[in-house]
């Protein structure tokens, strides 16, 4: 079927969405909007509204002030998330450089054996060769000065991790060949060596959906990671086990390995102010209705042990 609708202007986009069903308080400031954050940005806010999808029929009640509530609500959601990752993924980089460096030598990252074989999802050398990709493009003036002066392929392990992403980093680290590396990076944080590399897959993706400012509030997560069961018993209490896939869940773990990374932060208190003053969002992301009381938000909230 050959696509063979118009393109429309901002006002007979409101005109459509009102014989929807959707009210305007505000007309000419939603015009503004529909001009500045598209109307298929914004459709996906709306889409949970929807009484009929096949007809594109509305609540009652649906109004372009509430869709724009939750899409301003998203927004600064994701700043919070890239706030807690960034902080993480330069915690994780440095720690696995670190290790490997003081462990290994200072091109451990080139040495094949140190990282498991070839599979489906793993390629030593072709991370090497990515990782050889974004030296040469980097524009720092250490990374400029490490590849002129000396004849490796790559720079020093503490100097290539600058340039890797958190996807790539989540894969470096995954495919660590020696138990003994991993879990001596994931002690740092208080977990399995496992769900740490489960956990930051996941991250990856969800840092992506951020940076490419999708939706990230209501969504199905594309991986979903491994969850605690026993230890850490704080963690694991804090969790909600019903939901595995849910976002709170995975604010639930930034929380838990930002304390780690950086103590004394307040980044849960941020968050947890932030959903207090948007609550329909939060059964969407499946915070439990008790999740103030639980561990790692308790004190957050207001409410101490």
């Amino acid at each position: 079927m050959k696509y063979d609708k118009p393109a429309l202007t901002a006002d007979q986009q409101i005109t459509q969405l009102s014989l929807r069903g959707m009210t305007f308080g505000d007309p000419a400031r939603a015009a503004h909007y529909l001009a500045e954050l598209n109307y298929y940005r914004l459709s996906g806010y709306w889409l949970r509204r929807e009484a009929d999808h096949s007809t594109h029929r509305f609540q009652p009640g649906t109004t372009f002030e509430g869709v724009l509530d939750d899409y301003l609500f998203d927004r600064a959601l994701k700043l919070l998330v890239l706030d807690a990752v960034e902080r993480l993924e330069i915690s994780v980089r440095t720690r696995w450089a670190h290790l490997l460096g003081l462990r290994h030598g200072s091109h451990a990252h080139l040495d094949s054996t140190l990282f498991k074989p070839r599979s489906q999802t793993w390629s030593h050398p072709e991370a090497v060769a990515k990782l050889v990709g974004a030296v040469e493009q980097s524009r720092e003036r250490f990374m400029s000065h490490l590849r002129t002066r000396y004849d490796e392929l790559l720079p020093p392990v503490w100097a290539s991790v600058e340039v890797m992403s958190l996807g790539q980093i989540s894969r470096w680290f995954a495919n660590l060949r020696h138990a003994a590396d991993r879990k001596a990076i994931a002690e740092a944080y208080g977990l399995d060596e496992v769900l740490l590399a489960s956990f930051l897959h996941h991250l990856s993706v969800v840092r992506n959906i951020c940076a490419h400012h999708a939706r990230l509030w209501d969504r199905e997560l594309p991986f979903k990671m491994q969850l605690p069961r026993k230890q850490p018993v704080v963690l694991v209490q804090s969790l909600n086990h019903e939901q595995p896939g849910s976002l709170y869940n995975t604010l639930t773990l930034l929380g838990w390995l930002l304390a780690r990374v950086s103590p004394g932060q307040t980044w849960v208190q941020r968050v947890c102010q932030h959903i207090s003053q948007h609550v329909p969002a939060a059964d969407v992301m499946g915070f439990p209705a008790d999740f103030q009381s639980r561990p790692i938000w308790r004190n957050a909230s207001g409410h101490h042990v």
